[in-house]
């Protein structure tokens, strides 16, 4: 018995259209499933697929509360640029980047209409751990 992975990510959201918006125009999702006024599950819902994840909105009452917790997309170095502005362009609220040690990778921050938190970020992990082993032992 073993996990196998990440079989889904599921957001509430409270206009459907808008955050498909914000996941197809700007992410770069592609949309693969909306119940229009049907609910199968606790509400009207749709799916999405970007880079191999699987992203499910449900409309609802998202929390009114925002936290670090996040959602982290892996994106080149070059690209970084680009998606600041495609955001920036659309409006969305972005968060201050949180103090980086040099190595670990970049990060762009914000918030979709939610409060939901998302991170486009350059770094892998293999970077950061090297990173952070160096910092740990200068």
């Amino acid at each position: 018995m073993a996990i196998e992975g990440i079989s889904h990510i599921t957001l509430i959201v409270e206009n459907l259209e808008r955050t498909a918006i914000l996941l197809t125009s700007l992410l770069g999702a592609k949309e693969v499933y909306s119940s229009g006024e049907k609910t199968f599950s606790l509400s009207k819902e749709k799916f999405f697929m970007l880079a191999g994840v699987w992203i499910a909105i449900m409309e609802g009452r998202p929390s009114k509360e925002r936290s670090y917790n996040h959602i982290a997309f892996k994106i080149s170095e070059s690209e970084l640029e680009v998606y600041k502005r495609r955001l920036e362009a659309a409006g969305v609220e972005f968060r201050e980047e949180r103090p980086r040690v040099q190595g670990e990778g970049l990060s762009l921050y914000f918030y979709d209409y939610d409060n939901h938190l998302f991170e486009l970020h350059t770094g892998t992990l293999e970077e950061r751990l090297r990173t952070y082993g160096k910092a740990a032992n200068p």
